[in-house]
């Protein structure tokens, strides 16, 4: 009944028949009336067909309806309400299942491809104003003490076509992912009974793509993922921060990006993941399940926690001549040991690890593109990632309203 009465009260009103003619949006030159036409709009309410005033412009040789762009359904057949529903179902869940929560939970039908169609263009909306709106916060907004920067990449599952002459670690030297580089930024001025700084809540923003982060030195431009990272500090008032922090695992890339552009902010490497690294080399050693391997890669543990970095080097030195594990450990060691100084990093209220990374990796990534069966294209899985990202950092509000008050301006 809603959308009858809606519909009747549009089709009502001819005043979208401005006259024999109408500038065109495309080339400004007067467009000839045609007739009027009607289209069937998915809305909230339901199934609205509206009548339109139909224009045609000679020089284009295309038409265009000025009540549609009145209306925010350029282009589409959904109406701005059910687009933001498919967004927010987008983001979140398949595609099959977002037309499933649209059925069920809002009586709107919109067909799986359409869900697909219509959220990844969405998506490619929110990564084009990502790269265009970079506002810092307001002067009188207070910024944390201490923010936090991690960066990390992941793989996703892509389609044969995208991945052709790429190597990958497949048996037979192919790929079947393509990395996603994530960034992250948050605030950690609470703690918990131990004293360990604990991940504000809300505090959390990721901006991420499929992206290089390779730059030579002769460069003018940074790498397409440091430009994505300089613009979400910017964003976020990192350079504000009394302390800045730069959080990654032993990847290079992450090491030369902060270097290059944060210079003046500590860089601790993840305890977690150095642990991790020599538990590997335990395991390469005294075999995966020998009783001996064990106690040593606890050893080495506490001697992290202690920053003994000189007794770690001097229990993996005598097994790296035979041992390649044992080898990479001790370089990874050597080339990080101004990032490694946990208890002087604790002494000062610092997060040690990256479990926030690792999080926004699988809440911002995998949760949503890393799921059985899935296969995607470049441009499909960036759009929602986009579109991903927006909504977890609370920022797809924000981007609605300016996107409303584009259009109707």
């Amino acid at each position: 009944m809603a959308a009858r009465a809606v519909e009747q009260r549009i089709n009502a009103d001819p005043s979208d028949h401005v006259g024999p003619s109408a500038p065109c949006p495309r080339c400004g030159q007067p467009a000839r009336y045609v007739d009027r036409r009607a289209k069937t709009f998915t809305s909230v309410l339901g199934a609205l067909t509206i009548e339109r005033a139909y224009f045609h412009c000679l020089p284009c040789a295309a038409g265009f309806c000025p009540r549609d762009a009145a209306l925010g359904v350029e282009g589409t057949s959904l109406s701005p309400g059910v687009l933001r529903m498919v967004g927010l179902v987008g983001a979140t869940v398949s595609f099959a299942e977002g037309h499933e929560f649209l059925r069920d939970l809002a009586g709107v039908a919109v067909p799986t491809k359409h869900v697909e169609r219509a959220a990844e263009a969405l998506g490619r909306e929110i990564a084009a104003e990502e790269r265009r709106v970079i506002e810092p916060p307001p002067a009188a907004e207070p910024v944390a003490p201490t923010l936090y920067l991690g960066m990390d990449g992941t793989g996703v599952p892509m389609r044969t076509s995208e991945l052709e002459g790429r190597a990958g670690k497949q048996p037979d030297g192919a790929s079947k992912t393509r990395e996603v580089k994530l960034c992250t930024v948050w605030s950690a001025e609470g703690r918990d009974e131990e004293g360990t700084p604990v991940r504000d809540a809300g505090s959390v923003t990721y901006s991420a793509a499929i992206e290089s982060a390779a730059q030579r030195d002769t460069d003018e431009a940074p790498s397409e993922f440091a430009a994505r990272v300089q613009r979400e500090v910017v964003r976020r008032g990192f350079e504000r921060a009394a302390r800045r922090v730069v959080l990654g695992d032993g990847a290079l890339w992450i090491w030369n990006l902060a270097t290059e552009h944060f210079p003046d902010a500590v860089q601790i490497v993840d305890l977690f993941h150095a642990k991790h690294h020599v538990s590997d080399v335990a395991k390469a050693i005294y075999g995966p399940h020998s009783d001996l391997g064990q106690p040593w890669a606890r050893a080495r543990h506490d001697e992290l926690d202690a920053g003994q970095l000189a007794a770690v080097l001097r229990a993996l030195q005598p097994h790296a001549g035979t041992n390649d594990e044992a080898r990479k450990c001790v370089e990874y060691v050597e080339r990080n040991r101004a990032r490694m100084r946990y208890p002087e990093f604790k002494a000062a209220g610092l997060c040690t690890s990256t479990g926030v990374v690792e999080a926004g990796c699988k809440v911002a990534i995998g949760t949503r593109c890393k799921r059985a069966g899935m296969h995607w294209t470049m441009a499909g899985v960036d759009a929602i990632i986009a579109l991903r990202c927006c909504k977890l950092s609370g920022r797809f509000e924000d981007f609605w309203e300016r996107r409303s008050a584009a259009r109707a301006a």
